[in-house]
């Protein structure tokens, strides 16, 4: 009687695009939240000034140790992680449908080297990266990117915002759901870049090193 046996190429009982996405989003949290003092050091310096004329900030800082120093006394420790959450949150829509649009993009322009030509396949390939990337860029990372940044540049008596859930009910409340979409032409356009620049690396794995990826 034969034995149905479970695909070798499983990792952990799991399909390897299932697999790439957790332990990618394992390596997010831990990179961003690593580096999420940082991050929030950095926005209230590049920040302060605007911060100052609106009223969240009393004076400006005398540079990162003195930022770091000021935001421990009159916030805590653990306010250097504050928008932290939906930092590492966002990676995981961002990457679902950079996965889910990438392969309907490549579909949609559906060159093939042997057919069309390696300058055709090669802008096929830029094309359907850079618009799966503006894509998850703009719908499903942006708003938390903006509550994300929200929530960072608060600082001192003018810490408004309980959690992430709270501070997109009073950004929503008060200027409407297009406010989390604010600024998110640039992303778009960085996204694009970025997975344009992936796409780019990709090619050059082929020409320099003769690497082949699977249904190329």
């Amino acid at each position: 009687m034969a034995h149905s046996a479970l695909p070798s190429d499983k990792v952990l009982g799991m399909p390897p695009f299932m697999a790439d996405f957790l332990m990618g989003g394992v390596s997010a949290a831990v990179s961003k939240t690593a580096a999420a003092p940082i991050e929030r050091v950095k926005l209230l310096i590049q920040n302060q000034d605007e911060m100052i004329k609106a009223g969240r900030l009393d004076r400006r800082y005398n540079g990162i140790g003195e930022c770091f120093k000021r935001t421990i006394a009159d916030e805590g420790f653990v306010s250097l992680w504050r928008g932290n959450t939906a930092n590492v949150i966002r990676y995981f829509p961002t990457q679902a449908l950079n996965f889910a649009f990438r392969d309907k993009f490549k579909k949609m322009f559906g060159y093939k080297k042997d057919r069309d030509g390696y300058a055709m396949w090669m802008v096929g390939n830029l094309a359907s990266g850079g618009a799966a990337g503006a894509t998850a860029a703009g719908i499903a990372a942006y708003p938390l990117d903006t509550i994300r940044r929200r929530m960072m540049m608060t600082s001192g008596e003018a810490v408004k915002y309980k959690s992430s859930f709270d501070a997109a009910k009073q950004i929503i409340a008060k200027n409407g759901v297009r406010a989390l979409f604010n600024g998110a032409g640039a992303n778009i356009l960085r996204g694009v870049a970025g997975a344009g620049a992936l796409s780019i690396y990709d090619q050059l794995q082929v020409i320099l090193f003769g690497k082949t990826f699977k249904g190329e």
